[in-house]
């Protein structure tokens, strides 16, 4: 725990739905980057060159992502196959539940492949929840594009999915976003979320900046911490 949640007013549980979660999934929600896991399965060569020059700042991610989707070479019968492999926080479905019952809603926003996530989720007993993505489209037997409906020419990181745009929508509309998040594709939005429940790198990130933030590594104690933001409890060290 690095920063003090900050004390709101007692709120009922009518007011509490001024909050609203936007969470990351590859490496928050599920316990590997799925589609690190599809390239280095099912990539042809020349995605780890796309990778690092994503990595160098020459191209942005959705660049990235998009060249390495075409490099992609599987049927969808193995893509949902490798899928069926993929497994998730074990707590998170306990979040979920929890949020629903403060009336919070709870969103999965990513920049990874929309088909992806809906499908892990889904597996898992999830699949009612909205997921905001990259659009995976088969283009044949073994090919695939990705589409990136969610982009925006003012996104810094040149993203598929502009996460500070999503997080401004849902501000606009409930108030206040309790975001999620694990690693880089978060560092931007963590800057212009309401609070930041923070893991891997995106707590470093947080510290060197003075986000306000809390830190986990499972989402039984993102649970617990859900609880204090929403309610306005203090902290404890």
């Amino acid at each position: 725990m690095n920063k003090r949640i900050p004390i709101y007013p007692a709120q009922n549980s009518a007011s509490r739905t001024g909050w609203m979660v936007q969470s990351d999934f590859d490496g928050t929600i599920s316990l590997l980057d799925v589609t690190d896991t599809l390239l280095n399965r099912f990539g042809k060569p020349g995605w780890q060159e796309l990778e690092e020059a994503w990595e160098r700042g020459d191209i942005g991610s959705r660049e990235c992502m998009k060249g390495q989707v075409a490099l992609l070479d599987m049927s969808e019968a193995e893509l949902q196959s490798h899928l069926d492999t993929i497994e998730i926080d074990a707590q998170f479905a306990g979040f979920v539940a929890e949020a629903k019952a403060h009336g919070i809603k709870v969103q999965v926003v990513s920049d990874g492949i929309d088909y992806a996530i809906r499908h892990v989720l889904a597996r898992h007993g999830l699949g009612d929840l909205e997921v905001i993505a990259n659009h995976l489209v088969q283009t044949g037997a073994r090919s695939w594009r990705l589409e990136s409906p969610w982009a925006s020419k003012h996104c810094a990181r040149a993203s598929g999915n502009c996460k500070c745009e999503r997080l401004a929508e849902q501000q606009a509309v409930h108030g206040r976003v309790l975001y999620i998040g694990d690693s880089t594709s978060d560092f931007c939005v963590s800057g212009k979320a309401d609070f930041v429940l923070a893991k891997y790198k995106l707590i470093d990130y947080c510290r060197s900046r003075g986000i306000e933030h809390a830190s986990f590594e499972h989402f039984g104690q993102a649970t617990a911490l859900l609880e204090q933001v929403i309610l306005g409890v203090e902290q404890l060290a």
